[in-house]
């Protein structure tokens, strides 16, 4: 069975940017595209970007395992080499991590490699890998 595909839209200050950072640096494969929004193929998912440079940035934080974690963000779960991968290019790419990358929850169940960093308008993104997919849910 295959899975539903996720869709998400939020604000960007400027679809140039969001363009670079999300079709460039990430390698988003670009979809659909106006002069106020901006579809990528997000690992997969659909990501739209729309210009509303008024919403932009995250405000608000949780505790999570010692860090203190945007509330509001989204990420993918990616294999870990593609993560090692990921980090690899972000480190290479200057890009400031809000959360460094490092492993969570480690030696209890949802062990899972993480990292948190911004996109040009702020918005939270994080993205995980998991030694063993099983552990995604585990409780």
């Amino acid at each position: 069975m295959t899975r539903p595909r996720f869709h998400l839209a939020f604000p960007v200050r400027d679809l140039a940017e969001a363009r670079a950072f999300y079709g460039g640096l990430l390698g988003c494969p670009e979809g659909r595209s106006s002069a106020d929004w901006i579809d990528f193929d997000f690992f997969g998912h659909q990501i739209v970007a729309h210009l509303a440079p008024d919403e932009v940035g995250h405000r608000s934080t949780s505790a999570v395992d010692g860090e203190d974690v945007p509330v509001r963000h989204f990420g993918a779960i990616l294999t870990l080499p593609d993560w090692q991968a990921m980090v690899g290019k972000l480190e290479a790419a200057k890009v400031k991590f809000i959360i460094e990358p490092q492993i969570r929850f480690e030696g209890e169940p949802g062990e899972q490699a993480t990292m948190f960093f911004l996109d040009p308008s702020g918005n939270a993104i994080e993205f995980k890998a998991f030694a063993d997919d099983a552990m995604v849910f585990a409780r």
